[in-house]
């Protein structure tokens, strides 16, 4: 599983090989049978002349075979890029290297009960004894461990063995309990980026009685669409664990992801050049792992930073967030400690539906916790809630907005500055004519060459 093999065709000398470095849900690396691949790692750091390292997160609702795609689909559009690639070959040459990447892909369990290992229970069960209240801890632990969503919990599983066959609409018992679940799985939010959702359970439910391929409602995954399976009132948990997986990202990225990127900063020669690129929740992952706990610090600055259609808050990088005292963004150490040497570059599209509509503009559990701002009562460019793949980062100075380059068109990247690519001509998702959520749609060569143009920046 470790080394993993894009397989296409393509003239370009660069590697396609890229490594897949697993984690669980505590954090902890997973071991496979030759050993832990982080030392594998630091070996190949240490003894191979690596100029590049490409460290990439993916988002919500992955397990290994949706990761595994998206990287295959990510890695093949970079592949793709000969011109770039050509020429970062030839910028590596100019300062007497020969470019040689070295690509890893995290995976990190955001999809709960995914396919993450071969030994899980099977969801059948009865509504009796300690095996269902064994199954109630294994969905708390990814959704809200209280006793009050234990008790939701126990309710849709009940319901899920009373009806043999899904009715129309969710009956009101578990109506309510999801509610209840919503409620309390977002009070645990992280109040400098506290931003929710409005989840209605029934309109998630339609859609999954509808099947629908991707919907405005629940399009928030790192596959293209949800995977169809046979107990719908189940299916809706997935969408409530938004909140559990968010921290969950923020949580690994800055323990065990950065912990493994300082241990691979220091196998590596201080030549070696580390881009970071996420996409959604990895965009947490990744600026997580940048900047750390409070007060840390990796062994140097990155070299750039590349957030794609961020699932965080436009707010997070700055170091004051309007109308709020003295109250910084989770991710301001990053631009106030200069933890990226060079670029930091996002994505924003008016076509991805899950960050525009799904990332509301103002969030009533936060004004439940005492944040009562009304941005809507006042005159501002920005709401007090939205994500960066809507806004880009705001609330720091030096911002340079730009649209996304085709990929003939070359790009201008300094060092230390901020750039938000309005992206929506290339971030988009035409079906029959009809736009139709793009959050997804990011394996696109001119996504990859504005990575190939910021890796040239570095």
């Amino acid at each position: 599983m470790p080394i993993q093999t894009v397989n296409i065709n393509t003239t370009t000398t660069a590697s396609l090989d890229y490594y897949l470095i697993a984690f669980d849900a505590n954090g902890n690396e997973r071991l496979e049978t030759d050993g832990f691949i982080s030392q594998k790692l630091v070996n190949i750091l240490a003894t191979q002349p690596i100029t590049d390292v490409f460290f990439i997160s993916h988002g919500w609702l992955g397990d290994i075979p949706a990761a595994k795609q998206q990287y295959n689909n990510w890695i093949s559009a970079m592949a793709y890029s000969s011109a770039d690639i050509q020429k970062i070959q030839e910028l590596r040459k100019s300062q007497n290297q020969e470019f040689r990447p070295l690509l890893i892909g995290l995976h990190w369990p955001s999809k709960p009960w995914g396919n993450e290992d071969l030994n899980a229970k099977p969801a059948s069960f009865d509504t009796s004894g300690s095996e269902l209240n064994e199954i109630i801890d294994q969905y708390a632990q990814d959704v809200a461990d209280t006793e009050v969503a234990r008790e939701a919990l126990r309710t849709i599983f009940a319901a899920s063995i009373e009806y043999s066959l899904p009715p129309e609409t969710l009956p009101p018992e578990v109506n309510q309990a999801y509610e209840v679940l919503i409620k309390e799985a977002s009070l645990d939010n992280d109040e400098t980026d506290s931003e929710s959702f409005d989840l209605k359970p029934e309109a998630i439910y339609q859609s999954l009685l509808a099947e629908e391929e991707q919907t405005e409602e629940i399009s928030f995954a790192v596959g293209d669409t949800p995977q169809s399976r046979s107990n719908k009132f189940l299916d809706v948990l997935q969408y409530v664990s938004y909140w559990k997986m968010k921290q969950r990202a923020r949580d690994i990225g800055q323990t065990s992801g950065f912990n493994l990127l300082t241990q691979l900063q220091k196998a590596a020669a201080e030549t070696v050049r580390f881009h970071l690129v996420g996409h959604s929740f990895g965009c947490i992952v990744v600026s997580s792992i940048v900047a750390g706990k409070k007060d840390s610090q990796l062994v140097r600055p990155v070299d750039s930073l590349i957030l794609i259609q961020g699932a965080l808050s436009l707010w997070s990088y700055c170091s004051n967030i309007p109308r709020r005292t003295n109250l910084a963004g989770c991710f301001s150490s990053i631009i106030n400690n200069l933890k990226v040497k060079g670029p930091i570059v996002t994505t924003r599209s008016i076509h991805d539906n899950s960050v525009t509509k799904l990332y509301p503009a103002a969030s009533v559990l936060g004004r439940l916790q005492g944040q009562d701002i009304d941005f809507a009562a006042i005159q501002s460019e920005f709401p007090e809630y939205g994500s960066i793949g809507t806004f880009g980062i705001q609330g720091i100075e030096e911002i340079t907005s730009l649209k996304m380059h085709p990929c003939e068109k070359p790009y201008d990247f300094q060092s230390g500055k901020v750039y938000n690519l309005e992206s929506s001509q290339f971030i988009r998702n035409l079906v029959n004519g009809k736009d139709e959520d793009a959050h997804n749609n990011i394996a696109q060569p001119e996504v990859a060459h504005a990575v190939w143009s910021a890796a040239f920046a570095s």
